[in-house]
């Protein structure tokens, strides 16, 4: 960026976390754009209480003139994960996409402070090697063009937290972070993700220092627990027979099944930006919330309306982990996975046991399974002589070709 464009800015609006990257990006931003104002922003969606304690002091102390901490827990849930889930979206058929689909409602969040406050520009702490940059600039990009966005990873020359925590002694800016981070963590409602430590060596089994949602699945209990959902059009709406908002639900599920260790995933992924990264994902009551989903689907969509809904359900997962959520695409994928939701609609039961979630019954008004049509036994809906036909006429190319090549 050159000089004049530097002193352009005047106010700045910066994802703030309280941690050492962010706490050090405010003297900084000051330091490098003329003593601009920095606003902190932070995004509660779900990581816990223990890491919004006290940031509002931590941001004022690091230099920030304002911190804004905006409640987006319910608005995440409802209109950001529920909408992804109906559409079957499972990136690299494992990851259940917990922090991919967060960054979407925080970087429209960030924007909304930034129209409040009248800034110039947006600021995120995400390093130049990761999804998250992409995520961030590209919702920038759709919903505030005319913002300048700044990325101190790509721009300053620190390298490591050791520099990080020097920059921040030579400022009497106080922190409680220290030289050693074993692990990089990203938590919210839906899911924790950890990377780093051992887990940067794909030969290392994780540790039980990784997991600190779920129990271990040997260390649960020996008895197995069932849980009722109802789900209604393609939305878990109770918990056995209590209704709950999606938040509410999501937050009992997620105390349920992480008792049983269910929701442990170890994957190498690949990332947007070439590289392929290993990390371990909880999502305890997500994958009950998946499995209840797909069984339902299981009874109510036919054939081709299935093969479709999962034609959309890998789109989807791209477009999330690819951070193209304010994209029409986006807007197409979830009009069609809606459409089929209407008909998701059904009671099932599901099975908690040793880092396993079994669903053991499921029933839907709209089924299509019909015990009399599929018994071996003697039926007036079916008769056996009309499969000929079909047959003949299901494999004629087949028939055909083999004609020609005698």
């Amino acid at each position: 960026m050159s000089l004049t464009a530097q002193a352009n800015i005047k106010k700045v609006v910066l994802a703030y976390s309280g941690g050492l990257d962010t706490s050090a990006i405010i003297p900084w931003l000051k330091e490098t754009y003329d003593n601009c104002e920095i606003v902190a922003f932070c995004a509660d969606v779900g990581q816990g209480a223990e890491e919004l304690e006290g940031l509002h002091e931590k941001a004022i102390a690091s230099g920030a003139s304002e911190c804004y901490i905006v409640d987006l827990k319910e608005e995440l849930v409802a209109d950001y994960i529920y909408p992804t889930i109906a559409t079957g979206a499972i990136y690299e058929g494992t990851y259940l996409l917990g922090t991919s689909m967060a960054r979407p409602i925080i970087a429209k969040a960030q924007v909304e402070v930034a129209r409040k406050v009248g800034a110039d520009a947006v600021c995120h702490g995400c390093t130049g090697k990761g999804n998250d940059q992409v995520r961030f600039e590209g919702c920038f990009a759709a919903l505030a063009p005319d913002l300048t966005v700044i990325a101190p990873w790509r721009e300053w020359s620190m390298v490591s937290r050791e520099d990080l925590l020097d920059y921040l002694a030579e400022r009497n800016i106080e922190t409680t972070a220290s030289a050693t981070k074993i692990y990089s963590r990203d938590a919210n409602a839906w899911h924790i993700s950890h990377e780093g430590g051992e887990l940067e060596d794909p030969w290392n089994e994780p540790s039980k220092e990784v997991w600190t949602m779920t129990v271990a699945p040997e260390d649960a209990p020996n008895t197995p627990e069932y849980v009722g959902l109802t789900i209604a059009n393609g939305r878990v709406t109770h918990v056995d027979d209590v209704a709950l908002s999606p938040y509410d639900a999501l937050m009992k599920l997620n105390e349920l099944a992480a008792a049983h260790g269910v929701g442990r995933i170890d994957i190498t992924e690949n990332r947007l930006v070439g590289m392929k990264s290993r990390g371990c994902y909880e999502t305890p009551g997500g994958t009950v919330m998946f499995a209840g989903l797909r069984a339902i689907e299981e009874l109510v969509l036919d054939k081709t309306s299935r093969e479709w809904r999962e034609q959309i359900g890998a789109q989807m997962a791209h477009l999330v982990y690819d951070g193209r959520w304010f994209t029409p695409l986006c807007n197409s994928l979830i009009a069609a996975s809606e459409s089929l939701a209407q008909l998701v609609n059904g009671e099932v039961v599901v099975k908690l046991y040793k880092g396993k979630a079994s669903v053991v019954k499921k029933r839907s008004p709209n089924s299509l399974y019909s015990e009399e049509f599929a018994t071996f036994g003697d039926d007036n809906v079916y008769d056996q002589k009309d499969a000929a036909g079909f047959i003949r006429l299901y494999s004629l190319s087949s028939r055909i070709r083999a004609l020609n090549t005698k």
